[in-house]
C-alpha cells in the first residue's frame, strides 16, 4: 500500500527571515500528517477519542529530519507518512516532504487523501541536495524536500506508561508499513 499523503500549503507564518520554511515547523508539518491520517481513517474526532476515551497517547521520543531543497512560502506539498516499524509499545513513522513543481502536469491530490501512486516516487536514491533532476522525484513533478523519522511510544495517558499497540491502532498502521 502506498504511503498516506497530505497536501499543504507552505504558510507565510511558516517562512523565516531568509524566506524558506524554518527547519522546526518540519516537525510540525509531520505532526499535521500524523493527525490528519488518523482523521480519514477514523472521522473527523477519531485522534481526539483516541487520546481523550481510550486515552491512548503517541508522545515522541526521538525526531529528526534530513533537509534536502526548500520550501518556500506559497510552495505545495505532499507529505507522504509510512510506516517504517510496528513494535510492540512503539512505531516508528517515517515521513518524506516533497515540494510540487507548479509546471508539472496533472491536478494535486485532495489534502489528506491517499495517494494513488501516480507519480509517487520509492526511497530516493542518490539525490543531491537540491533534488537532483535525475532523480524519481523530480521527473514526477516533486522534488524532495526533507524527510525524517519520529519514533512514536504507545502509552497510557493515565498513568504515562508505555502499553501494547492497541490492535485497532495496529490494524490502521500495518498496511503502511514498509
Amino acid at each position: 500500500m502506498p504511503p498516506f499523503c497530505h497536501t499543504l500549503p507552505v504558510c507565510f507564518a511558516d517562512v523565516d527571515h531568509a524566506g524558506i520554511v524554518y527547519y522546526p515547523v518540519f516537525f510540525h508539518y509531520f505532526h499535521l500528517t500524523f493527525e490528519e491520517f488518523f482523521r480519514q481513517r477514523l472521522g473527523a474526532r477519531g485522534y481526539v477519542e483516541l487520546l481523550d476515551e481510550a486515552r491512548i497517547g503517541f508522545p515522541a521520543v526521538r525526531s529528526e529530519c534530513d533537509y534536502r531543497a526548500p520550501l518556500r512560502f506559497g510552495d505545495i506539498m505532499d507529505i507522504e507518512m509510512s510506516v517504517d516499524r510496528l513494535g510492540g509499545r512503539s512505531i516508528v513513522f517515517r515521513y518524506r516532504v516533497y515540494r510540487r513543481d507548479p509546471s508539472a502536469q496533472g491536478g494535486p491530490p485532495s489534502s489528506g487523501q491517499q495517494d494513488s501512486g501516480e507519480g509517487r516516487a520509492d526511497r530516493p536514491s542518490g539525490t543531491g541536495r537540491d533534488g537532483g533532476s535525475s532523480a524519481p522525484e523530480a521527473r514526477s513533478g516533486r522534488v524532495l524536500a526533507a524527510e525524517g523519522t519520529t519514533v512514536c511510544a504507545v502509552v497510557d495517558l493515565e498513568s504515562f506508561r508505555a502499553v501494547v499497540v492497541p490492535a485497532l491502532v495496529r490494524e490502521l498502521c500495518e498496511p503502511m508499513a514498509t
